[in-house]
C-alpha cells in the first residue's frame, strides 16, 4: 500500500509541475487572439499567473481522484472520457459578446460536476480548455488558468453542490438538475466577469467595471443559461431511467433510490 501511495505522489507532483510549467511557457510565448471563454493578451501578466496558481491544487487533485477511482474500477476512465469529450463539444458554441472581449456559450461542468464529482470534473475542463485554445483558438493559452478557474473550477462546484444540496432536500430529480446547470453555467459567467474586472481595471474601481461586464453577458447568457439548465436535467434524468447503475457507481444516487 505504501508503495503504491508512493508511485501516485510522484505521477501527481509530476502532473502538477507539467501544469504549472506548461502555464509559465504559455504565459511567456503567448500573441493576441480573439476568441471564445477569456480571450489572449486580455489579462495582464500577473492576474493570468495567479489564475495558474489558483487552479494548480484543483487540477493536482482531480489527477488524484481519477487515479485513485480508476484503480477501483477501470471502467471509470472511459466514462470521464466520454464527459470529457460532452464538455469539449457543448463548450465550443460561442457567441461573442463585444463589449467584454469574450463569448458565451454553454459550459457542460454542471453536469459533468454531478457525474463525476467537482475534482475530476475540474480535471475535465482543463483538458477540454487546453485543446481548444492549443488547437481551436478559442479562449487563450495565458488565460487558461483563468479559464479553468471560472468553468471548471466555479462552473464545477456550483452544479455539484446546487445538485446535491436540493437532492438533500428531496427536490425532484428533474428539478435538481436544471437547477444545477442553471446556477453552474451563470456562476461561470459571474466568476468570469470578476477576473475580467480585476484584470483589465487598472487604476478604475473594480465594482462599476464588474457590473458593466456583467450586464454585457446577460443578453446572451440568461438564454444560455436556462438552455444548459434544461440539457443538464434531461441527462440527469435519461440516465436515472436508462442507466441508474451508472449513477449509484458514481454516488449521484444511492442503491435505494433506484426505480423510485
Amino acid at each position: 500500500m505504501k508503495v503504491q501511495s508512493s508511485k501516485f505522489s510522484g505521477q501527481s507532483c509530476h502532473g502538477l509541475y507539467f501544469f504549472l510549467a506548461t502555464g509559465y511557457w504559455l504565459l511567456a510565448t503567448a500573441s493576441d487572439a480573439h476568441a471564445m471563454h477569456i480571450s489572449e493578451g486580455i489579462l495582464p501578466f500577473n492576474w493570468a499567473g495567479l489564475w495558474f496558481i489558483v487552479a494548480s491544487p484543483f487540477v493536482a487533485f482531480g489527477l488524484y481522484r481519477l487515479k485513485k477511482l480508476s484503480a477501483e474500477d477501470l471502467s471509470i476512465k472511459p466514462l470521464v472520457g466520454l464527459m470529457a469529450a460532452a464538455v469539449f463539444i457543448i463548450s465550443c458554441m460561442p457567441i461573442p459578446v463585444p463589449t467584454a472581449g469574450t463569448c458565451s456559450h454553454p459550459c457542460g461542468t454542471g453536469i459533468s460536476g454531478i457525474l463525476l464529482g467537482p475534482f475530476i470534473s475540474v480535471l475535465v475542463a482543463a483538458a477540454a480548455l487546453f485543446i481548444q485554445a492549443l488547437f481551436l483558438s478559442h479562449g487563450g493559452l495565458s488565460t487558461w488558468g483563468a479559464n479553468i478557474v471560472s468553468m471548471g473550477i466555479v462552473g464545477s462546484f456550483a452544479g455539484y453542490l446546487t445538485f446535491r444540496a436540493l437532492r438533500a432536500m428531496n427536490v425532484n430529480m428533474g428539478v435538481a438538475g436544471f437547477v444545477a446547470g442553471l446556477l453552474a453555467d451563470w456562476a461561470t459567467y459571474l466568476a468570469t466577469s470578476a477576473e475580467l474586472a480585476s484584470g483589465i481595471r487598472g487604476d478604475s474601481p473594480f465594482l462599476p467595471l464588474f457590473y458593466k461586464i456583467l450586464i454585457a453577458f446577460v443578453p446572451t447568457q440568461l438564454p444560455l443559461g436556462i438552455l444548459e439548465g434544461a440539457m443538464t436535467a434531461g441527462m440527469v434524468v435519461l440516465l436515472y431511467k436508462k442507466r441508474p447503475d451508472l449513477l449509484v457507481k458514481m454516488g449521484v444516487i444511492r442503491q435505494e433510490e433506484v426505480g423510485v
